[in-house]
């Protein structure tokens, strides 16, 4: 796992550069109907992590952070699904991902590390 996300401004900017990644994979998709729906699948839940750690970031108590830390590992989770079928159907190459599943795979380690001490964190302050 990269160790280079440490602060909550390093991990928007991942986010960030995750969503642009995304958004890059889906304008290289052919037209074909079979690229198109599912490429607006990827596009929807990639770009929406960073959204949501946004709003995270600005919750107003601990259990609306851990809210919206539970909708960026759901939305990580429904990306990781659709490129694994972009990929499975022959949709697109593997060298086109180049590595974006596995940033995907990274974000969602580091989302579940900060959900659990962040609900561990809860449970102790109660």
């Amino acid at each position: 796992m990269r160790d280079e996300t440490k602060t909550p401004a390093e991990l928007s900017l991942r986010t960030k550069e995750f969503a642009l990644r995304i958004i890059r994979l889906y304008c290289s998709l052919s037209k074909s109907t079979q690229a198109q729906v599912l490429g607006k699948q990827v596009l929807r839940s990639g770009t929406s992590v960073g959204a949501n750690y946004r709003e995270a970031k600005r919750s107003r108590s601990k259990a609306e952070f851990i809210a919206k830390i539970g909708d960026c590992l759901k939305e990580l989770d429904e990306t990781a699904y659709w490129l694994e079928l972009l990929l499975e159907s022959g949709t697109i190459a593997s060298s086109q991902m180049k590595g974006l599943h596995q940033e995907c795979d990274e974000l969602l380690a580091i989302f579940t590390t900060i959900s659990k001490k962040t609900k561990a964190s809860a449970i102790h302050t109660s």
